[in-house]
C-alpha cells in the first residue's frame, strides 16, 4: 500500500542553457508540453503542488487547461535561488513525505507509477545520458553520494523524501540538501532531464522508443 504523498513539481527556473526562451516545463514533446505529460500521470494524486517563477502566467494557464485542483506556489526569487528553495517553499504544510519532480524531466509512465507507489524514501536514478549530469555513487541498491565527476548512475530529480529533511537552503541544489540523508534507496527509472538542445533531441528520440 502506498503512503500519502505531496507531489512537488519545480517549474520556476529560466532554463537558459536550453536556449528556447521559455521555462522548460512548457517544452513540447511530440505535441504536449512536459508539464501536461507529467500531470496526466498524476491524475490520482490528490495533493499536487507546482512551483512557478519565470513565465508563471504561461505555466499556470497550461496547467489549468489540464487540471484545476492543483496548488501553485510562487518562488519570487527564482532567478537567484536553486531547486532546493522551490521544494522547501512547496513542502510547507504538506504530507509527511514529498515526491519531488523537476519540470524538465520525462519519466516512463510505468516507472512513474512505481515511484508513486513507493513506501520508503528513495532517489530516482537512470543510466547516464544527459550533458552536465549529476552522478550518483551507489553501494548495491543504496545511493551513497552525488558527484559531478564520477558515479554509477545519473540523478535526474525524482525523489521521495521525508518532509522534515527538506531545509531552506536557497543557494543549494536539491541533491546537496539530500546528501546528508544518504544512504537512501536507489530506484532505477527510465527517465531523463532536458538541460541542453542535445538532451531535448535525445528526449524526442526516447519517447519514440518508448512508444509514447
Amino acid at each position: 500500500m502506498s503512503i500519502p504523498k505531496t507531489v512537488v513539481i519545480g517549474c520556476a527556473g529560466v532554463g537558459s542553457r536550453l536556449g528556447l526562451g521559455q521555462t522548460k516545463a512548457l517544452i513540447d514533446i511530440h505535441g504536449k508540453p512536459i508539464i501536461q505529460r507529467q500531470l496526466e500521470m498524476l491524475q490520482h494524486v490528490e495533493d499536487v503542488r507546482i512551483v512557478v517563477g519565470f513565465q508563471a502566467s504561461e505555466v499556470i494557464k497550461t496547467v489549468l487547461a489540464v487540471r484545476k485542483n492543483v496548488t501553485f506556489v510562487f518562488n519570487h526569487d527564482y532567478f537567484h535561488s536553486k531547486t532546493s528553495a522551490s521544494v522547501y517553499l512547496a513542502s510547507q504544510n504538506a504530507n509527511e513525505h514529498i515526491f519531488t519532480l523537476d519540470g524538465d524531466v520525462i519519466i516512463h509512465p510505468e516507472d512513474m507509477e512505481e515511484c508513486l507507489q513507493a513506501v520508503e524514501p528513495f532517489v530516482g536514478v537512470t543510466s547516464v545520458s544527459s550533458e552536465e549530469a549529476v552522478l550518483v555513487e551507489t553501494d548495491f541498491d543504496k545511493a551513497i553520494g552525488f558527484s559531478r565527476e564520477a558515479g554509477d548512475y545519473e540523478w535526474i530529480g525524482p525523489a521521495l523524501l521525508p518532509r522534515d529533511s527538506i531545509h531552506f537552503s536557497p543557494n543549494l541544489h536539491l541533491y546537496e540538501v539530500i546528501e546528508p540523508s544518504l544512504p537512501l534507496k536507489c530506484k532505477v527509472v527510465r527517465s531523463m532531464d532536458i538541460d541542453t538542445m542535445q538532451d531535448y533531441n535525445l528526449a524526442l528520440q526516447r519517447f519514440k522508443e518508448w512508444g509514447l
